[in-house]
């Protein structure tokens, strides 16, 4: 069996999101007309509350049969010493490593940056599989 394009090397799956969607979603998210079945926000929450919330919100969506979750977890920013040391941004920087070693892994098929009326740069689309 060929291997996807953009696979690993050692024949491993693509990293999640990166399969890729039709033309037709691909329109629906660049133009602001996609419509999230499901929408998790992750402000306020430590890593490990974060990632706990995310595995259940995922295990919801795919019972319900969702096909796209908005997950707002707001924007990565650079290490700023005026920070003080507070972590901003930890969550999204760890969100597409906790989905691509999750249980969910195999359910998602892309990964996209919301559209700006759902959060823009702070937000990210899950395309789920149909069941």
């Amino acid at each position: 069996m060929p291997l996807h394009p953009r696979a690993l090397p050692g024949g491993s799956p693509p990293p999640v999101g990166e399969v890729g969607l039709d033309s037709h979603w691909d329109r629906r998210v660049k133009g602001g007309r996609v419509e999230p079945d499901l929408t998790l926000d992750l402000h306020g929450h430590t890593l490990d509350t974060a990632y706990d919330r995310i595995m259940s919100a995922l295990d919801q969506a795919r019972g319900m049969g969702a096909r796209v979750v908005l997950v707002v977890a707001g924007r990565e920013r650079p290490v700023d010493p005026a920070d003080r040391m507070a972590r901003r941004g930890a969550i999204r920087a760890k969100l597409l490593d906790w989905l691509a070693a999750s249980r969910h892994a195999d359910a998602i098929t892309a990964v996209r940056r919301a559209h700006i009326r759902h959060g823009g740069e702070g937000a990210l689309y899950l395309f789920l599989k149909r069941r």
